[in-house]
């Protein structure tokens, strides 16, 4: 059988054989599911944490704060460049900045980004 007959396969297992509704399991999560406002900040996290340089950004902020102009020479990239993904990140609440004289250090916002970035690397690695 081909790779593409196997997924096929797979895809059709996947389906119900028929059409029935678990009334039961359907009013339980009603009640419990997640809210469209915060289901769509969500969104608006993952999909500024789906570029990879974001993700240095945290990875490096992670274990050092750090100026626009140290996170330039470490990822190689221009201080414009550094500095629209810093905004994107500071947007979504995902890191803060504090100033010190002319400098603008950057640090992850609170501890739960660096467990968002350790659950992640936890699911692929297992």
């Amino acid at each position: 059988m081909s790779e593409n007959q196997e997924n096929m396969t797979d895809q059709e297992n996947a389906m119900c054989d028929i059409t029935i509704v678990h009334q039961d399991i359907l009013d339980k999560v009603k009640k419990e599911i997640t809210d469209d406002d915060t289901l769509y900040n969500m969104a608006g996290i993952f999909k500024v944490l789906s570029d990879p340089t974001r993700l240095k950004i945290i990875n490096a902020l992670m274990l050092s704060e750090m100026c626009v102009c140290d996170i330039a020479a470490l990822l190689n990239m221009s201080k414009p460049a550094i500095s629209h993904h810093l905004k994107s990140l500071r947007q979504t609440h995902l890191i803060k900045y504090r100033r010190d004289g002319k400098i603008a250090y950057y640090s992850l916002n609170d501890a739960h980004i660096k467990m968002m970035f350790d659950l992640c690397i936890t699911h692929i690695k297992k």
